[in-house]
């Protein structure tokens, strides 16, 4: 539904899945960057609070699986807002439980096995509620809700591994 795949389009990859890498890497249409405190495929080691790229740098960020690690998630997400030209977009999807109405944090929550049951994961620092979509706007993006299963008829759900009815974020930078 994009021309992601055909026009000249600046990308920052946070945070690189290795298929993604391979794929956006291979084509020409893309100028593409990859960033990471830590992983061996970023191009610019950075941290996400601090990145140290010009404002209004990129056309197309996708930062996936990335905010529930931050402990200053809005700093982050400012950050993202700044590197990101007027006009771009771009894809920050998160866990997300549907069933919960806010965001629930706990700095004082350091044990691994208790993050794993409270979070989900043990490096998790925060289980994200239907207010994610707000905490983007506060920061100035705007956000679509894009639900992708829908698309899929229920087979291919499961088969897919695909969560039903969850709302993808595409946030655009007016």
């Amino acid at each position: 539904e994009t021309d992601f795949f055909t026009a000249p389009h600046k990308l920052l990859h946070v945070a690189p899945e290795q298929p993604f890498f391979k794929r956006f890497r291979s084509l020409s249409n893309l100028e593409y960057t990859s960033t990471d405190l830590h992983s061996p495929l970023a191009s610019v080691k950075a941290d996400i609070c601090n990145l140290p790229f010009e404002n209004n740098s990129f056309d197309v960020i996708l930062c996936n699986h990335v905010l529930e690690h931050i402990p200053d998630d809005t700093k982050a997400m400012k950050e993202l807002h700044r590197v990101m030209k007027p006009g771009g977009w771009g894809i920050f999807q998160i866990p997300q439980d549907i069933y919960r109405e806010e965001t629930f944090e706990d700095d004082s929550i350091t044990d691994k096995d208790e993050r794993t049951r409270i979070f989900g994961q043990y490096d998790h620092v925060r289980i994200y509620g239907m207010d994610y979509f707000d905490r983007l706007r506060k920061v100035g993006f705007e956000v679509e809700g894009i639900n992708y299963s829908a698309d899929f008829i229920p087979e291919d759900i499961e088969r897919y591994g695909l969560a039903e009815g969850e709302l993808i974020p595409l946030v655009r930078k007016i």
